[in-house]
């Protein structure tokens, strides 16, 4: 998968490698990894990935069979990448982005929606 990451401030972000996690109603069925990375100010980069499914928790929900017949499953992912802005390449200090994103897969079509919500604190 690709995940883009967007940096609107007008400073470097640097973040270490992290671990984000994809939620099936609200158990952790998957892990995904990203690696860490330099944002530069006011653009964004995209990071490939896999998602690491643990495929033994969705079968054994109970949800998981009636949402997958019915022909759509919803998943919400979780990620927060703890880091560095760069200010004037002299100053750093710490900030952390958050992100939630809703995610829809339509099985029969085999299309997936996402909408996503960032936060950064400083």
């Amino acid at each position: 998968m690709l995940i883009t990451i967007e940096n609107p401030n007008y400073e470097n972000f640097e973040y270490p490698n992290a671990t984000g996690y994809v939620k099936f109603l609200d158990t952790v069925v998957g892990q995904v990894p990203i690696v860490g990375e330099l944002v530069p100010p006011r653009s964004q980069i995209n990071v490939n990935t896999s998602a690491n499914f643990m495929v033994s928790k969705l079968i054994n929900d109970p949800n998981f069979l009636s949402d997958f017949l019915s022909g759509i499953v919803n998943f919400t992912s979780t990620a927060s990448l703890p880091g560095k802005a760069h200010m004037l390449k002299i100053i750093k200090f710490k900030a952390t982005v958050y992100s939630l994103c809703d995610i829809s897969i339509n099985i029969t079509s085999r299309n997936v929606d996402s909408n996503c919500i960032s936060k950064i604190k400083l």
